[in-house]
Parts: structure tokens; sequence; C-alpha cells
């Protein structure tokens, strides 16, 4: 009888700590092994071309391009690939974001271990996995300000999480590989969409809906 070949898994996250953490849980299981790290999106490239991972376990909130960007980017390059975001955010928009651009997983970050050893397995037999939580919240009726944030297109989304995160135009569009005109000009269309005047409003208002912390 064939040997079976386990699972292999990029693991993408800026903490160390925490690829430490997810490396030994998964580690526990004879199915699944870990064959690479990456500290941010731009790494992850690399990782993916050299190791032609199973599964690529993604953060959403990292520096550069983030996670978002990076899930963006690389389903664009390989519709077959299949990633799973971790991260801290459970509510709304990020789920149908992150799903929208390719995704096939969407895990909390206070799952119980059992739930990424889960995620790991279906997503690699073909399936989707999303966890209890973010199921429940993405059930909710929308309130009028995410229905506003559902307007933005993709990218606006992608550019009003990195002001809100503190970012200028010229870092943004460094790291988006955009001109800083076409940076200011998606931050014109967040700021009409969301009827915010200023950058302190993008960053308020990023606050209340739990887009980055205050």
């Amino acid at each position: 009888m064939a040997k079976v070949r386990p699972i292999s898994v990029v693991l993408v996250d800026d903490h160390e700590i925490v690829r430490i953490g997810f490396k030994r849980l998964i580690e526990t299981t004879i199915d699944i092994n870990v064959i690479g790290e990456a500290s941010n999106g731009e790494d992850s490239y690399h990782l993916v071309d050299d190791l032609n991972p199973d599964i690529i376990i993604m953060d959403i909130n990292m520096p550069g391009i983030g996670g978002l960007e990076a899930i963006s980017r690389l389903y664009k390059r390989n519709p077959k690939i299949k990633i799973i975001a971790l991260t801290v955010h459970e509510t709304e928009p990020f789920p149908t974001r992150v799903l929208g651009a390719g995704a096939k997983g969407y895990l909390s970050k206070r799952c119980v271990p059992q739930e990424l050893i889960s995620a790991i397995r279906s997503v690699h037999s073909g399936g989707t996995f999303i966890t209890t939580q973010v199921i429940r919240e993405m059930s909710k009726t929308p309130g009028a300000e995410e229905t506003a944030i559902n307007r933005l297109t993709a990218r606006e989304f992608q550019v009003f999480s990195m002001i809100a995160e503190g970012r200028s135009a010229v870092e943004i569009g460094d790291d988006m590989n955009l001109s800083h005109k076409t940076i200011h000009s998606h931050r014109a269309n967040v700021m009409k969409k969301l009827k915010l005047k200023t950058t302190a409003n993008i960053v308020q208002f990023a606050i209340l809906q739990g887009i980055v912390e205050g």
C-alpha cells in the first residue's frame, strides 16, 4: 500500500511567535507538514513558487501589501491555489472581501485548535471552511455603515484599510506598485462613498467598525 503524502502547508504571519504556535499545533498531526514560513505577503510569492504548497495559511494584517492584497495577487496568478485566512477580524466586511479575493477558508484566531486542522483538511479535499463565529457575523443584517463599506471596490477597500492603519499615500503606492496619483484617486472615491472629509475621519470610521484597533 502506497504511503499517502502529507498535506504541505506554508504559514504567512508577521509575528514569529504566532507562526511557532501554529507550526507546533499542525505538526501534532501525522498528515500535515509545515514546509515554509513567511512574515509578509511579498515573501509568500517566492515560497509559493519555490515550494508549491498544498495550502497557504495567511494572516490579513501584515506590513507591506497586507494579506488581502497578497491573497488577491496569488489567486489571480493561480486560480487553483488554496488559501486559508487566519485573522483577528471576525466581522464584515473582511470575510466577504477575503473570500471574494480567492481564499477558500476563513478562521478567527480565537478558534479552537481542532478547527485549524479541520480547515486544512477540508480545503485540501476541495471544500471550504468558515469558522462558526464568522458565519454568525456574516448572517447578520448589515447596518448603514456596513452597507457603505460594501460599496467600495476591492482596491478602494484595501487603500481604505491601509490609510486607517496610518500609512501615507507614498507608502501605500510603493507597497501596491501603484502611482501616488492613483492612490489619491482611490482615497477620494473612498471619502465620497463613505461621506468622510478627512484622514482622521477615515481612521475614526475604521475604529468604530472594528477594522483597526483604536
